[in-house]
């Protein structure tokens, strides 16, 4: 009876404390939560879910002065929403701009199952990428925006630009994206010389099919760069990823078990396909607007030095290449101030053009 006695009690002050600590947690986040929910004084804090292309799109609007001039941020993947945490790192842009982070269709809080089943086309994403900037043009009573996109959304917002001109003011590429088959090819080339007298990493380029791109594939590319120091986040992030999830202004704890469940098969059928491969840039120099990138000196997930050679063809009105030293593909999580730098001083150069 005793010991039934003290297990009771070991139990009652075991609930209590969980209790405590769950309580705690919401107060913490419930505090954190409003203050990134503000809204400056003088600036924009909205978030809504757009009609686009047939498909309901979540976008978030923020800058700190709606004088000040429009950028829409892409994500990459493609299908890589970022929306979990990439507030931390756009609100660094939002003194100069007002930024648009946007989840592409079916990901992020723009997933909905029913679309699971749709064919991702080039043609679909340039009409959603038309439609977003229209709306954004008519809601922010804008003549033009910017456009920043990273590997995936860096490719996606340069055909739009392209395609497109009379909505842009600018375009800036970062992670650039110039073509896939090529990108692929040109990686085993450079693993070839890192494994060079390895044969436990020869063995793993040997199942490199950039031709034939599969999951093996990318499990054999990703161990090559973690092997080598090349991994995306190699220089970890100069934000604390556990506050930014618990703080995050716009996710609900439904919106983190949505984000759980997502089903990511249709984008990966779209990336090994004719259809992802017709977003290639070669052979297409010719801007309408300033073309800029911020590209990482050790980024070989989309390798750099395709984005340099790219660069130097291409003919804009004015263009300019920055590149950030010792950074991989992450740059904007591993050095999200020194981004945001760069991203001023773009900003600071098209208000003196």
């Amino acid at each position: 009876m005793k010991k039934k006695m003290q297990f009771l009690k070991v139990l009652k002050y075991t609930a209590l404390t969980i209790l405590m600590l769950i309580v705690c947690f919401v107060l913490v986040r419930t505090i954190g939560k409003t203050i990134y929910n503000r809204t400056p004084e003088g600036g924009i804090n909205k978030s809504m879910y757009v009609d686009i292309n047939g498909t309901k799109q979540w976008i978030n609007i923020y800058g700190e002065d709606v004088n000040n001039p429009v950028l829409l941020y892409l994500h990459g993947g493609p299908g890589s929403a970022t929306s979990h945490i990439d507030y931390v790192i756009t609100r660094k842009w939002a003194d100069v701009y007002t930024v648009v982070t946007w989840d592409q269709r079916n990901c992020g809080k723009s997933y909905d199952s029913s679309q699971n089943e749709t064919i991702l086309t080039k043609e679909l994403f340039l009409t959603d990428g038309k439609e977003i900037t229209e709306f954004i043009l008519e809601y922010l009573s804008k003549d033009k925006i910017t456009i920043l996109g990273h590997s995936w959304g860096s490719i996606f917002g340069a055909n739009l630009v392209l395609e497109y001109p009379e909505y842009y003011d600018c375009f800036i590429g970062t992670g650039q994206l110039v073509d896939y088959l090529e990108n692929e090819e040109v990686f085993k080339q450079e693993a070839l010389l890192w494994a060079e007298g390895d044969e436990e990493a020869l063995q793993l380029v040997n199942q490199l099919t950039p031709d034939n791109t599969t999951v093996e594939h990318f499990a054999a590319r990703n161990a090559i760069m973690q092997k080598y120091g090349y991994d995306m986040m190699v220089n970890g992030a100069d934000y604390n990823l556990i506050t930014t999830i618990i703080f995050n202004p716009n996710y609900t704890f439904a919106d983190w078990i949505d984000y759980l469940s997502v089903d990511m098969s249709s984008y990966l059928v779209f990336y090994t396909s004719e259809e992802f491969a017709s977003f290639s840039l070669k052979g297409k120099f010719d801007y309408q607007v300033p073309f800029y990138n911020i590209n990482g000196d050790k980024d070989y997930q989309t390798n750099y030095k395709l984005a340099q050679d790219y660069f130097e063809q291409v003919n804009a009105p004015y263009k300019q290449l920055y590149i950030m030293e010792n950074m991989t593909h992450g740059l904007l999580e591993s050095d999200s101030q020194g981004f945001a730098e760069i991203v001023h001083q773009i900003a600071e150069n098209e208000k003196l053009r």
